[in-house]
């Protein structure tokens, strides 16, 4: 939907009759806007949407979606959060903590629906189980997970003694850098840490933990870097570097080592229920924050045959999924 075409249809709709009476008419049609850096058709958006159309809204029909709200730059965050904001839209649909940040400073009246990495640690909620304002949504347990990871990538690298952290500025808070950091001397491995706020910061950033004799390199959990995911496995392939990755989906396209949830499944099985269910009427403060609640480990051993690392038996056994 062209974005003068989705305007004209939310002020046609909004002058038509009040948003009170909307839930009691069978021929309403639902505004979902969007903040995302992802393009529309990434797989993750594609399976949500599909989702939705089961659970009963039809883009096109009675759902009309904010097609100017994915592929956005960072910088142009703040003022489509601001546009929709004035739209009234039904719902923002925002993706990593920079898109919740721009949509909550552009409004705490409109349900937000969020996948974060720590929606608690980052402020946007007070709990989990009682968000309270108008921000709910997925929760991905990012502090949790990524001590995790950093302890499946030193199994992987058994005898290292040095590792590099790869982290987004706008996400990682330092308590939990150093969390990582203490856990890491616990095992006699010193960690180097790399932060990034901008795409163009990457590949240095990436050159800098090689030429740091790092022995290995875990990719902090970020929506930011999900979405640069391309960049940095090329840059880390063609370094030669054993990397650890936030989810599955990053060992399936070329990554060493990938341990988490699977982002088109909390999308497709998650959020599209959440959204449906914001769109009935409830209110984003009653409705829970979620957790994922599978994880997977994926090993490609392509990767590491191209890259010449041996992966201990024992942790390729314990793998969800084998690449070879």
């Amino acid at each position: 939907m062209k974005r003068r075409k989705f305007i004209t249809l939310l002020g046609a709709a909004a002058a038509a009759r009040p948003l009170a009476a909307w839930a009691q008419e069978p021929g309403r049609i639902y505004r979902l806007g969007s903040v995302h850096t992802s393009p529309r058709d990434a797989p993750n958006h594609v399976a949500f949407f599909a989702e939705l159309r089961r659970l009963g809204f039809i883009e096109g029909q009675n759902l009309a979606v904010d097609e100017h709200g994915y592929g956005l730059r960072g910088d142009q965050m703040e003022g489509h959060a601001a546009e929709l904001a004035k739209l009234d839209v039904d719902v923002i649909l925002a993706g990593g903590d920079a898109a919740v940040r721009a949509a909550q400073r552009a409004t705490g009246k409109i349900p937000i629906l969020a996948l974060t990495d720590d929606m608690v640690g980052q402020g946007f909620v007070r709990s989990l189980a009682k968000p309270s304002g108008n921000t709910t949504g997925v929760t991905l347990l990012a502090s949790e997970l990524d001590g995790k990871r950093q302890e499946i990538l030193l199994e992987a690298l058994p005898g290292a003694r040095r590792i590099a952290t790869l982290s987004d500025t706008n996400v990682s808070r330092p308590s939990q850098l150093k969390e990582l950091e203490d856990a890491a001397r616990a095992r006699g491995v010193e960690l180097s840490l790399h932060r990034v706020a901008r795409a163009e910061e990457i590949a240095p950033a990436l050159d800098a933990a090689k030429t740091s004799d790092a022995a290995g390199l875990n990719v902090l959990a970020s929506a930011f870097f999900f979405n640069n995911r391309r960049i940095i496995l090329e840059r880390v392939a063609a370094l030669g570097l054993p990397a650890m990755y936030q989810c599955p989906e990053w060992a399936e396209e070329g990554g060493l080592i990938g341990y988490g949830p699977r982002i088109i499944q909390l999308y497709r099985d998650i959020m599209s229920r959440q959204l449906a269910t914001l769109l009935r009427g409830t209110k984003a403060a009653d409705l829970p924050v979620e957790q994922p609640t599978r994880f997977e480990l994926v090993i490609n051993l392509k990767t590491a045959q191209a890259i010449g690392q041996d992966i201990p038996a024992g942790l390729v056994l314990r793998a969800d999924k084998v690449i070879e």
